[in-house]
């Protein structure tokens, strides 16, 4: 093994890897978080000014900071981007490129999963997808001639040893490099970018001294990247009426997958309601109304109850949701890496503080061997049941008191003396957090930055072949880790019948990609009581028309109906499983927006999946965003359904500004609207110095600025 090559300039490093890759290329590095930025950028830059050179990428969620569209935007993001990213932000120039239609001909990029919606415009981007489960990605890259790997890496010095973590994105490094070394491949030059910001983060994630995965371990001081924070998002009326459904499908002692974004925060909150002020949750539940179907979904799914035993996660991304349930005690439930330690646990047989009573029903479900072995002794030790300072002589156990006991625990010595040794005594290595990569806000990275003893030891941090799938030869022990699991991910489309589409729009173009969506849908199917649940709002405005997110069909498929699950809108529960079709688009028009029954009612006749004597029931008229709102005044004069509820990266100020702007951008597009927008520009009335000194409007010069302050001015008073 040959000792790491340690490097401190950014361009030796890039001639390292010309020197060693050749006249192409081919990088991997990995999604979202973990690209070192300012090595690509220093690599795409040699590689575009020298033609006869080429560069392959291949990565995923290449993360743009957001850019103003037009001068009113600009006037209220750069303040705030440069608050939030730093002044310096390297951004991903390949991405910048690519998005723009700009990448030279000797550059080229294939994504499997992009930011939502930034490349739906780019030819190059769209070319250049690969579409691709995210398990499927590690066996991919092994035929694509990877020659070279860069990622960021923690890094962790105690005396005179040094460890280095892959943090946030063990996902498909580890899967790629044992599938590279199982084929008996050449490995690809790996670089470790030292980021002392990235989180430490256990699991397959601590790679130990790195010499077994790192070539080269880049330390470039003054050179550091800011961590990509994700704004934090507030909640709108339909995206809490959907998490508190969701929220009634989750069973305590369970597992929960969950992803990113407005709707998985609302998931989120009413999880704590639910746990911290449960009468009130049952209120607002209640408030909403549910059919007989609806009823009895929650009632064979999830419950309304508050958690006891907790649950425990397993999710492909961890994000700012899992940090929020561990603090506030829901997510505990801990699951162990030993069948027989998990079945005797799961059973109730013991519990996670052993008493001296424990020693036969530890024996008899085979967590105590018959007698121990160096092997067994390790493993013992592992879980916490014998103190780290246990040997093994011969035939028996020692201790430092100078205790001993026979290693045969089918001895009725050995049995009474190790009863009162383990009395008391805690297991470790259980797991309350499994997950594949991280991607948050400032205020996660911070957290998990911070974890220490069981805290961190909890928190695992896993190849994504490990999460998003079975594990052959381990099922058993999987099935009972992922009891009564939960995968909660989103779709932006789905039928009548049942089929949803995900990632990619009907022309063809993508706005994301499948990611770990159809993994964990198939994963629910796979597992004796596990549920997909599909996450939807009914409608959408597009090109300035109100249209149904739920349709007869959809020209794209991420989800076949064949495997259909569960969904949820802001109007209820659809339990598609097993259902006939009739079933099917009887539950599904249930949630969808009242406006859209009738269509969607002939449809299905046509299509001879309805009677054609079929009434709408009177019912299904409460489906309206008035009828939603009405619903959901009692939560929130109650202060139950804060707009912000993990805080908010703006200002007062700026979220004040932030309204009267959204205002402003829905009164342009609505021509009904502009006379509101003369008002607003005509009328006298006091001036929001404060407002207008954060858009840089509050002295304007020209008549263009003076224009845009009276606009902004009285959008603020519309707003107030």
């Amino acid at each position: 093994m040959q000792p790491i090559e340690q490097l401190e300039d950014i361009d030796a490093c890039v001639e390292r890897i010309l020197h060693a890759c050749g006249s192409h290329v081919v990088l991997a590095t990995p999604l979202g978080l973990g690209k070192p930025n300012r090595l690509i950028n220093a690599l795409y830059r040699r590689i575009v000014a020298d033609p006869s050179r080429r560069l392959t990428i291949h990565t995923a969620l290449s993360l743009r900071v957001p850019e103003p569209a037009n001068d009113l935007e600009r006037r209220f993001a750069e303040p705030f981007l440069a608050r939030q990213f730093g002044a310096d932000y390297p951004h991903l120039e390949y991405a910048v490129a690519m998005a723009a239609d700009r990448l030279p001909a000797n550059v080229k990029v294939h994504e499997f999963y992009f930011q939502s919606g930034a490349m739906l415009d780019s030819t190059q981007a769209q070319r250049n997808h690969a579409s691709l489960n995210y398990t499927m990605v590690a066996k991919s890259l092994a035929n694509a001639g990877i020659n070279v790997i860069a990622q960021l890496a923690a890094r962790r010095v105690q005396g005179a040893a040094t460890r280095y973590s892959l943090g946030c994105n063990p996902d498909i490094t580890l899967d790629l490099m044992d599938l590279l070394r199982a084929a008996g491949a050449e490995l690809p030059l790996f670089i470790g970018v030292v980021h002392d910001e990235l989180p430490f983060l256990g699991g397959d994630a601590d790679v130990g001294s790195g010499e077994s995965l790192f070539d080269i371990v880049l330390d470039a001081p003054g050179q550091p990247q800011r961590l990509f924070a994700l704004p934090r998002e507030d909640i709108e009326d339909v995206e809490y009426a959907i998490g508190l459904h969701a929220s009634t499908l989750v069973r305590d002692g369970g597992t929960l997958q969950i992803g990113i974004g407005a709707l998985s925060d609302a998931l989120v909150q009413a999880l704590l309601l639910r746990q911290a002020e449960n009468s009130s949750y049952c209120e607002v539940i209640d408030s909403l109304g549910a059919d007989d179907g609806q009823a009895r979904a929650v009632a064979d799914v999830g419950g309304r109850e508050p958690f006891i035993r907790g649950l425990h996660g397993s999710s492909e991304m961890v994000m700012d949701g899992f940090m929020h349930l561990r603090r506030n005690g829901i997510l505990v439930r801990k699951v162990y890496e030993d069948l027989a330690l998990q079945r005797a646990l799961d059973e109730g047989a013991v519990g996670e503080r052993l008493g001296s009573g424990d020693v036969l029903r530890l024996r008899n479900y085979d967590v105590l061997p018959a007698r121990v072995c160096a092997i067994e002794l390790l493993r013992l030790v592992r879980f916490g049941i014998l103190p780290e300072d246990c040997q093994l002589d011969g035939d028996r156990l020692h201790f430092p008191d100078g205790s001993s006991f026979p290693a045969n625990l089918d001895d009725a010595e050995a049995q009474a003396a190790l009863g009162a040794i383990i009395h008391g005594r805690d297991l470790r290595g259980g797991r309350y957090l499994n997950g594949g990569f991280c991607l948050g806000s400032s205020e996660l990275y911070e957290w998990l930055s911070g974890l220490k003893g069981e805290e961190f030891e909890g928190l695992s941090m896993n190849r994504i072949s490990e999460i998003n799938q079975l594990q052959r030869g381990h099922e058993a022990l999987a099935r009972r880790q992922l009891r009564e699991a939960r995968f909660f991910n989103t779709c932006m489309i789905a039928t009548a019948l049942g089929a949803a589409a995900s990632d990619a729009i009907e022309d063809g173009r993508v706005v994301s990609g499948v990611g770990g969506q159809y993994n964990f849908v198939a994963l629910a199917h796979e597992l004796d009581d596990a549920r997909s649940v599909l996450l939807l709002r009914s409608t959408r405005m597009s090109n300035g028309k109100l249209t149904s997110n739920i349709r007869w069909n959809y020209g794209h498929t991420t989800i076949p109906r064949h495997l259909r699950d569960i969904y949820v809108s802001e109007y209820g529960i659809a339990d598609l499983r097993g259902k006939s079709d009739e079933d099917c688009v009887l539950a599904m028009l249930s949630i969808a927006d009242s406006r859209f029954h009738q269509s969607l009612v002939e449809q299905a006749i046509r299509a001879r999946k309805l009677p054609v004597d079929f009434l709408i029931p009177t019912s299904w008229s409460r489906n309206t965003p008035a009828n939603l709102r009405e619903r959901l005044n009692g939560a929130h004069s109650r202060g139950l359904l804060p707009a912000w509820p993990f805080g908010s990266d703006f200002t007062a100020v700026e979220l004040r500004v932030l309204a009267a702007l959204g205002w402003l951008k829905s009164a342009i597009a609505r021509p009904r609207s502009w006379p509101q927008l003369l008002s607003a520009l005509l009328a006298p009335g006091p001036v929001d110095a404060d407002g207008l000194a954060r858009m840089d409007l509050l002295r304007p010069e020209s008549v263009r600025d003076r224009i845009l302050a009276r606009l902004v001015n009285g959008a603020l008073r519309r707003t107030e």
